[in-house]
């Protein structure tokens, strides 16, 4: 072994501690940049010869270190549980958030509310009642059904709109994932190159990894890792990128509210139409697309015929101030009757039916045997006021079961991020000793160096034969 290759030790010593403390910067320099894993210098120490030569052989000692390698500090099962969590979160959110909508829609309890607005137009029957003579008191009773009539158009209207806004934004949301989905197969094509070249992709593999917890979020997107650096992204077991390669996503179904049941909205494939069975915030879209808007749509459409049925049925057991029979207080607009085509059948109090008596000629129906049974209707339990307050009871333990629900599920997500972030993150404390250390290192490396070159002074300059 020669004696020189203590320099060359020294050397690769020196080297090897600057570019660790390299690094060390890096992380210290990104310890606030979003999606930055911090990274470490990979030291190797560089072995003797194990091969014996003819002339030479090897102490063993070896010939000092590399730091060729810089990897990031990741732990693919904390990620894998991060995607997973991260879009349990994200779906549980939006449904939260459509309970909430759909609560805004009623207004319960309010005095806007449709509760109120019925309790409103059974008062005014029982006015009517007790002054069936009163022009005043049956013109009223014809105004607060007007009210309610639209009251029930707001809500129907505002569900329609959520509903609506919901698809459009769902429809974003399908575009955005395309567009994510194909950056994240150009920076696989990117990292495979770098690795397949010697150089180093970790900043791309960062890119890479927020926009794979993006697809995590947006549509329950999860990474398979495959070779030289590269990842598949798989949606419900449908492949979205494999390697250099995306797949394009679309938005399916109808564009009507009533009509999801036969036709609901889906994410398929563009290529062959199959259906994608989403996550994350995709598929809390989707429920509240398929299944929470249209049931209470439905539900506020079966309180209209209710409340139709019901009055209509007792309007016509009375008899209005001419004598004639009560006609149907609440009609349909056009189309079969629902929340948003109900209206009132006319306008002129007079054919308010408060009689239960049939008139005499000459003598007007003033009776208020009518009226006051039809105010009585708010009692029955199978009437529109209680079927409506079970609905909105109904819909009252749903959002807290949702908002529950997203309580529990913020406390694992927020667990599981500081999980990943304690591997992953960078710690100032921890990069200050490191750098100190690498810094002792790059002293002592330096001390040795001189060491050596004291050594070799001596023997070139301080030794050998005195002349004669």
């Amino acid at each position: 072994m020669s004696t020189f290759s203590g320099l060359n030790a020294a050397t690769t010593a020196l080297w090897a501690q600057r570019r660790a403390l390299d690094v060390t910067g890096q992380n210290i320099a990104n310890v606030n940049t979003d999606g930055y894993s911090r990274q470490r210098a990979d030291l190797q120490a560089i072995g003797g010869s194990p091969v014996p030569a003819f002339y030479s052989t090897s102490p063993g000692i070896g010939a000092g270190v590399t730091a060729d390698s810089v990897i990031r500090i990741r732990d693919a099962f904390l990620e894998g549980r991060g995607h997973t969590e991260t879009a349990n979160s994200a779906k549980l959110t939006v449904e939260n958030d459509a309970y909430e909508l759909v609560e805004q829609a009623f207004r319960e309890p309010g005095d806007t509310g449709i509760q109120s607005l019925l309790s409103d137009m059974w008062s005014g029957w029982e006015d009517v009642a007790n002054n069936p003579k009163d022009s005043a008191a049956r013109g009223q009773v014809l105004q607060r059904l007007e009210t309610l009539v639209g009251g029930l158009h707001f809500s129907h209207a505002s569900l329609g709109a959520q509903w609506d806004q919901s698809r459009e934004n769902l429809q974003v949301l399908v575009d955005d994932v395309n567009a994510a989905a194909a950056s994240v197969a150009e920076l696989n094509e990117s990292i495979q190159l770098a690795r397949q070249s010697g150089l180093p992709a970790n900043d791309l593999a960062d890119k890479r990894d927020v926009l794979a917890m993006k697809l995590a979020e947006q549509i329950g997107g999860t990474v398979r890792p495959g070779d030289d650096g590269v990842v598949d992204v798989v949606v419900g077991g449908m492949t979205l990128v494999a390697g250099r390669t995306a797949t394009t996503f679309a938005l399916a179904g109808t564009t009507d509210p009533d009509a999801t049941a036969g036709d609901p909205v889906r994410i398929v494939t563009a290529a062959g139409g199959y259906t994608v069975q989403a996550g994350g915030t995709a598929a809390g879209q989707l429920s509240a697309l398929n299944t929470i808007l249209p049931s209470y749509r439905a539900a506020l459409n079966s309180v209209a015929v209710d409340l139709a049925t019901g009055l209509n049925a007792a309007h016509a057991a009375g008899y209005d101030l001419d004598g004639i029979a009560g006609t149907n207080l609440l009609v349909s607009s056009g189309g079969p009757l629902t929340a948003a085509s109900i209206s009132v059948g006319f306008t002129d109090p007079r054919k308010i039916a408060a009689s239960s008596v049939v008139p005499v000629p000459g003598d007007p129906a003033l009776d208020n045997g009518n009226a006051d049974a039809i105010a009585q209707l708010r009692q029955s339990a199978t009437g529109t006021d209680a079927n409506y307050r079970r609905m909105i009871v109904e819909l009252g333990v749903q959002s807290a079961v949702a908002q529950r629900n997203l309580d529990i599920q913020a406390v694992i997500t927020t667990q599981v991020d500081a999980a990943r972030e304690s591997v992953a993150g960078v710690n100032l404390d921890e990069e200050m000793t490191n750098m100190l250390s690498f810094q002792h290192a790059y002293s002592a490396a330096g001390r040795l160096v001189t060491a050596i070159d004291e050594t070799l002074d001596v023997l070139i300059n301080r030794t050998g034969l005195v002349g004669r």
